[in-house]
């Protein structure tokens, strides 16, 4: 979700306002998953690099994080979704561990779509910590180096019960992965889009899920069939 401070700079607003016409822009996002049938949606909130901004700025983030755990609340669960949470937890403020743990709990019975939300996330660290819990298994003599394959490392990854995404959608305009879901997105189609995220409405939204059902995917094969969001 690329844009929110070129957004609130292009306007002569503090950075913070684009946040927060951001966090609007994924409200958008959310309900265009639901009208259009998409299953899960993960959204990268705050980075493990966000970390290097102005302390203002982070402190911001992560007061608007709070704020919007309490004011979705109510409504993702009225819509039955379900709320996930991946990234470091335990680099995040107090305040906004309690928030986003209580907003998992009360959506944990919601069997719709689900909203992951991705913060203190990177792919790279994602992929350490996997490495870390396989390595503990072997040194504790509970797993021999052997039995790893592609399957068991993805199932100490941050959320193994999600599916890898099909559609990566940038905006922005910034052709790069920025270290999100590294492992997962092996083959997604990439989607970008000039469209900063505070303006990436239903109808760009609409407009990427389009495009991507005139794809072809191969999967790394010689054919592949249409697929639609």
């Amino acid at each position: 979700m690329d844009g929110n401070g070129r957004w609130a700079t292009g306007r002569g607003l503090p950075r913070t306002a684009g946040h927060r016409r951001g966090a609007e822009a994924a409200r958008a996002a959310i309900e265009a998953c639901a009208a259009l049938g998409v299953e899960v949606l993960t959204l990268y909130s705050f980075s493990s690099e966000n970390w290097k901004r102005p302390a203002e700025e982070v402190g911001a983030l992560m007061n608007l994080c709070v704020e919007y755990c309490f004011s979705e609340m109510d409504s993702l669960r009225e819509e039955n979704i379900r709320v996930r949470v991946i990234g470091r937890r335990e680099g995040l403020p107090e305040r906004v561990r309690e928030a986003l743990g209580l907003l998992e709990e009360r959506t944990s019975s919601c069997d719709g779509a689900t909203l992951c939300l991705a913060l203190n996330y990177g792919g790279r660290g994602e992929i350490v910590d996997a490495a870390r819990s396989l390595a503990r298994d072997v040194a504790a003599g509970r797993l021999e180096p052997g039995a790893i394959d592609e399957a068991l490392f993805a199932s100490r990854l941050y959320a193994p019960d999600l599916p890898d995404p099909d559609l990566l959608i940038r905006t922005g305009g910034g052709h790069r992965l920025s270290n999100f879901l590294l492992w997962q997105v092996s083959y997604a189609e990439l989607y970008v889009t000039d469209t900063l995220w505070p303006d990436f409405d239903r109808a760009a939204f609409e407009a990427a899920i389009e495009a991507f059902g005139r794809r072809e995917r191969r999967f790394g094969g010689l054919g592949g069939s249409s697929c639609g969001g």
